[in-house]
């Protein structure tokens, strides 16, 4: 069963779209704000998303999981036809649904997501001694011990799997994992790191897995 993730404030709508999906077998997490969505992301095959929300609209929704989740499709649903809002959208989602809308469309779009999302997922990526299922989100050693994270630990290194080779300032990392500013000096972010390394690499002292680059940030290489 997929799970779809479905954030409207419109509770007709909402209601219609829920339970038509429910009866097409998906199970359907519906939030009708923005609010708690990064509470939920992480159970979430798909995400449908309105534009016009209480709070942080559908765009900045949208893009903050997609630069944290970059693996999960997004399909934006919305009232507003323009180009320029489509155009925007796009930036970031996977397809763009106006309204009104029939429901045989959305779920043939949907599973359509689904599919090449299934298509471009790796199960299982090795990066060293490790193996990292991404579908079922866990972390295996080359000695074939799971190796268990806490909730920040594992954002913390999902973000940099999910950006392989590329130097991510400790910036981009604290508001990428956080979704709040850098404070400059804060420690937070080392410390976290320091510990995540203490579990997945063979020699903390001597990291292999994650590399620290002096001055900038840190950087997974696959």
């Amino acid at each position: 069963m997929k799970n779809i993730l479905y954030v409207e404030d419109d509770v007709e709508i909402g209601q219609i779209v829920n339970e038509d999906l429910e009866q097409r077998g998906y199970k359907v997490r519906w939030l009708t704000s923005g609010n708690r969505v990064g509470e939920v992301i992480g159970e979430a095959d798909i995400v449908i998303l309105d534009v016009m929300l209480p709070g942080l609209d559908g765009f900045t929704v949208g893009q903050r999981i997609k630069r944290n989740h970059p693996d999960i499709p997004i399909l934006m649903l919305s009232a507003r036809t323009s180009v320029e809002d489509k155009l925007e959208g796009l930036q970031f989602a996977d397809d763009y649904v106006t309204k009104p809308f029939h429901p045989e469309e959305l779920a043939a779009r949907i599973e359509v997501l689904l599919r090449r999302h299934r298509r471009a997922v790796h199960d299982a990526i090795q990066i060293g001694h490790l193996t990292i299922h991404m579908v079922e989100n866990r972390i295996v050693s080359s000695d074939g011990n799971e190796i268990l994270l806490t909730a920040k630990q594992h954002q913390i290194f999902m973000y940099l799997v999910r950006h392989p080779n590329q130097i991510l300032t400790k910036e981009q990392l604290y508001e990428g994992v956080w979704e709040e500013p850098y404070m400059d000096g804060d420690k937070t972010l080392m410390v976290h790191i320091r510990h995540l390394r203490e579990k997945i690499e063979i020699d903390p002292s001597t990291p292999t897995i994650i590399e620290t680059i002096r001055g900038i940030g840190y950087r997974v290489k696959q």
